[in-house]
Order: C-alpha cells, then structure tokens, then sequence
C-alpha cells in the first residue's frame, strides 16, 4: 500500500506532487520520492527515506526541481527495507517508474534481467519493471505500447505510474488489483492511487479499471486495455470533501479499515500461494537452517489482539504440522524463566512490530539461542530487525487504533506458515495442500459477502447498543475469536465485555446471564455444534438475549436465537476469519451509536512501546 501521485500540466509539479504526496502519507512512511523532466527534457529524481517531509527538506536544500510533469510516491515497504536506494522512483536509462503492489514473479524476472546484463540497484520488485519498459524503448517501442508489453509480462497486483524522456509530454499508468484514478483538468491532467490527492485541484475523475492502461498528456486521456483494446469511459463527478476521501468516504478510518480487508488479503497470499498449486513459499528462509528437524517446539509471544490471532495460529499450526506450540504474553514470558534451548522456534507477533514486550521476550529468546521468527506488518521495525526471520503481513498502514486489517492478515500468514510447515515435514500430501489452499483464495469475495449484510448488523448494533455487558462465547479454534470480539467492543464502545469458552460458561459466566445481558456466540456447523448448542440452551433458560453468527442456521438454533448473523461456508481454520469481521461490523456500530471516538478510543495507543 503506497501513495502514488502524477501531474502533466502547465503548472509546476513538483509542489504539486508534494501536495498530493501529503494527502497520501496515511497509505505509507517509509520513504518518499519525485521525479520531474525538467525544460531541457532531462530527468531529475529526489528520493529520501523516512517521512514525507524528509523530502520536502531535500528539495528546499537541493538544487532547483522544475518542469511541468511529474511522478510522486510515498512507500509502504513490501520488497526491501526502507531505504534511499529502495525509495520510488526507480530509473532505468530514460525510464522512470512508480509502483504501489506486488510483483509475484520478482525473483524470475530479477534472474533474466540479470542475465541480459541489467545492473540493478534496489532490493525493490519496481526497480525491474524500469527495467522491462526501458528494454522495449530500445527495440523501438513507443512508451506506451513499452509499457503495455512489460505489464504483460508482470504477475501479482499492482498499479504503475511511467514517465520517460523519451516522450517529454505524457504520463503513462496500468493497473490492476490496486487504485488508480485520474483527474481531468483544464489544460492538466492528474494519476493518484487514491483520491484526496487530486481534490484541491479537480472533482473530475476516471477510476480505472483492472487490466486497463491509461496515456496521459496535458490535454487528452487515452484508456485501453491490456490487450490493447481501446476503452471509452465517461468521468464522474467527486462529491467527497477532502476528510472524507482520505477515509474512502466513509465516516472512520476503522470502517475504511474493514473495507480494505478483501484486498488486503489478496497482498498478503500474492506471490506467496498461487491458485491450483500445492506449493507455499515466502520471500526468504523462515526456518532454522537445519530445516523442520531443528524444531521440537515452538512458543509464540504476543499481546492485545496479536495474542488472540496467536492463539488461533497454535490451533493451525498443532493441527496441520503437529508441532507443540504454547501462546504466551509477552509481558510474562521472561518473568517466568521458560525452558527455551536452541531447538526452540520463537515466533514474535506485533501489527507496529515495536511493541515493548514482545522486543524484550525476544531478547530472552536469543540468550537461549532459539530461532527468531517475526510476524509483523511494518519491514524494518525493531521486531523484523530482532529476528532471525520476518513473515510480513503486508496489509498497509492501518490508522484506527483498533485493528482489523492486521489481525485478518496475521491469521492469514498463521495459515500459509502451517501449511508451508506440515507440507516440509510431509504431513501433508501435494493434494491435501491445495485443497487447504482453495478455500483461502475465496476469502475476499466471501468478507465482500459478509460486508454487504451491514444493515442487518447495524440493525443488531442499535438494538442492543445501550447494554452495559456483553458475553461472547466460542468453541474450539473459534474460541479465541470469542476473545476478539469482546476486545473489540470493550475497546471502542467502553461496554463491558468478555469473551469465554463456550464449554467454561457454566463454570461462573452464567450468573451474570439474565435478560439485559446479550450473549454473542460464534457457532459455526462443526462438529462441536450440539455441544454450542447445549450451551445456549443454558443461555435460554436465563433468559438471556442471544446474537448468533454461524455458517448454517439451523431451525434448533433460528427457535432460541434474537438475531442471527450467517456468514459463508469454508474449511474450518479459515472460519475465524468469516467469523470476526461481523464482529468487527458489530462493534463499530455500536460505539457509533454510542457516540464514541471510534478510531482513537481513550486510553489506548496503536503501539505500545513501553513497558
């Protein structure tokens, strides 16, 4: 997720860009850059890492940026660390690119670059795409049609901006999986990856579409396909104000949030698992160099939600590789003297990957020479620097201190680890690895599916949103997703709520039951079904008000329950997936109803760097 900005125009770009880049900052920080053909037509790039107003310093002390066409881009890392030589844009002989997504084919594409006598200079999969435009230059191409032919050659998701001095007037743009917009001016034009960029400036707008490249000039939009097809859109007109473009248009950065989970999803599994194949692989090594073997156990150390999906990865991990895995806080794990050796694999979980805790029980980790593996959202944090390994969930910058996004992608990369784990083992066949995989590529239509029941939810929300308590209830690998969505409601509606399983409700819980008490239960049709429902039975004769989110409403469970939520059906470790985003839904409706900050609830931080 990156903040990707264009300008061809009579005016000059560079502040442009720059303005643009700032309205964007919220979708990556961890370098910036611009690139501008000055009057002599000669290409000039500014590149800085770490915030976008490193940058604005760069050119206040650089020498002068001029011209009247431009690329800007703000980085959230993916392929590289954050770094100067990282930053966007990348440059090859007369070609410059800006790039927000993923490459899937990087390391074949590196390799064969590489062998055609390509220097490259970044660790970035964008620095290659430069690199295939500037090759099809040289056979003669014209930009566009030398943009249209490396797109081809490009597997993954992913939004493009080229410019090339070779043809001084016009910005070239291909897309697909990720956002990209144009903006129709008066003797301008505009590209940005989201909206707020452009609106200072025009409320004109083409948003293109998947598999379509666009050639921008000052005074003409030209879109066509892939194929090369050509394609006619009318614009439309923008009726957002800036704030609530910024936030997609929605009220909160936490529903934007919700929203940005299908395509979340699909960057973390890019490049990663491919649909019809077997096969799990990462960017890089996350074992112990002996491999599998060199594990005897392994200890996850973790806190806030990062516990919960922490929780939900041993249930993964246990079931599919039959490693022992344990779930510890990381705020007790070094006060307890844990037997830790060095055929212990420590996976550090944290969404800002500088969570206090969890950097000092990794400290307790390497002093008892176990393997480090980190699981985190933020490449280059402390944590991914501790470690001896990094899984990145690559969901982007999430805003509202509550997560969502994080936590949806952290349970995603505790699958595709399980999987990789069991299959090196050979606990699981070529077969039964895909078909553990095929359900997971349905995942973002199924939360698509899952969002489009919002009335019905927020129906729910207003209903009982003047409770004083809530009990979640859950069982098995959906217990834990019980935890999340007490957590979530605790967190930004100030309701007291708590999560328990199922099968412990009697041991306490139960006498708080009567009928004020609305009693939310995950119950998915599983094989712990009648044992869910011998619980709400319970539940039922107290009186209390039951909220079911299932896969499969059944007439037992539709006679004892207020209100049901169904979700769609899919194998049953990825059903906590289905089942926390109505929970999500749940809770920001009821703060909403409530009246509360919902995106910076009181008391609480996105990052808790302190002890």
């Amino acid at each position: 997720m990156c903040g990707i900005v264009g300008y061809v125009g009579t005016g000059e770009a560079y502040p442009i860009l720059l303005d643009g880049l700032g309205r964007l900052e919220y979708r990556g920080y961890d370098s910036a850059g611009v690139a501008t053909l000055l009057a002599d037509g000669k290409l000039e790039i500014r590149r800085t890492k770490g915030k976008l107003e490193n940058l604005r310093k760069l050119l206040a002390e650089a020498p002068y940026l001029g011209g009247n066409i431009g690329i800007g881009h703000t980085r959230w890392a993916t392929h590289g660390r954050p770094s100067e030589e990282n930053a966007h844009p990348h440059k090859a002989g007369p070609v410059a690119v800006i790039h927000n997504g993923i490459v899937e084919n990087f390391i074949e594409l590196r390799a064969e670059l590489i062998g055609r006598g390509h220097k490259l200079r970044s660790e970035t999969d964008t620095e290659l795409i430069s690199h295939l435009i500037e090759e099809n230059i040289a056979r003669g191409l014209a930009l566009t049609e030398a943009v249209r032919e490396a797109v081809l050659r490009l597997r993954g998701s992913f939004s493009i901006v080229v410019l090339s001095e070779t043809e001084p007037d016009k910005l070239v743009a291909a897309k697909t999986a990720t956002p990209l917009v144009l903006g129709l001016g008066d003797g301008e034009n505009f590209i940005a990856s989201d909206i707020p960029a452009i609106l200072e400036h025009t409320r004109r707008a083409i948003i293109l579409e998947d598999g379509e490249i666009a050639e921008v000039t000052a005074d003409s939009i030209r879109l066509m396909k892939f194929d090369g097809t050509p394609v006619t859109r009318a614009h439309r007109d923008i009726e957002w104000d800036a704030v609530a473009a910024t936030k997609g248009g929605f009220r909160h950065f936490l529903r934007k949030e919700i929203n940005d989970q299908p395509q979340a999803w699909i960057d973390t599994m890019a490049g990663r698992a491919s649909a019809g194949s077997p096969k799990v692989r990462f960017e890089s090594e996350l074992l112990p160099a002996a491999g599998p073997p060199a594990i005897s156990r392994i200890v996850m150390v973790s806190a806030g939600a990062s516990w919960i999906t922490s929780q939900i990865g041993k249930f993964m991990i246990e079931d599919l590789a039959g490693i022992p895995v344990e779930v510890d806080y990381s705020s007790e794990f070094r006060y307890r003297r844990p037997p830790i050796d060095d055929r212990t694999m420590i996976i550090a979980v944290s969404q800002s990957g500088e969570t206090a805790d969890t950097l000092a029980a990794m400290e307790e980790g390497r002093a008892h020479a176990a393997h480090l593996l980190a699981i985190t959202n933020t490449v280059d944090s402390s944590i991914a620097r501790k470690a001896n390994a990094q899984l990145y969930t690559r969901c982007g910058p999430e805003i509202s201190v509550t997560t969502t996004k994080c936590f949806i992608t952290q349970l995603e990369s505790f699958y595709l680890l399980a999987i990789h784990l069991a299959s090196r083992m050979g606990k699981l066949t070529d077969a039964q690895a895909e078909e553990l995989l095929r359900p997971a590529f349905a995942i973002p239509g199924q939360i698509e599916a899952i969002i489009a029941l919002e009335p019905q939810i927020q129906q729910i929300a207003r209903k009982f949103a003047m409770a004083r308590d809530f009990l979640f209830l859950g069982r098995g690998i959906n217990y834990p997703v019980a935890l999340e969505g007490a957590l979530k409601l605790k967190e930004i509606s100030y309701i007291h709520a708590e999560g328990y399983s199922a099968g412990e409700m009697k041991h306490g819980p139960i006498a708080l039951i009567d009928d004020q008490m609305p009693v939310v239960v995950i119950i998915p049709n599983d094989e712990l079904f009648d044992k869910s429902m011998s619980n709400l039975k319970e539940v039922e004769s107290r009186n209390g008000r039951i909220i079911a989110v299932t896969n499969r409403a059944t007439d037992e469970l539709r006679a004892i329950a207020a209100e049901i939520i169904e979700v769609p059906e899919t194998n049953r470790m990825l059903t906590p997936v289905l089942m926390t985003v109505p929970l999500q839904l749940l809770a920001y409706h009821i703060a909403s109803e409530r009246g509360a900050d919902v995106d910076q609830p009181r008391n609480l931080a996105k990052s808790v760097t302190v002890e």
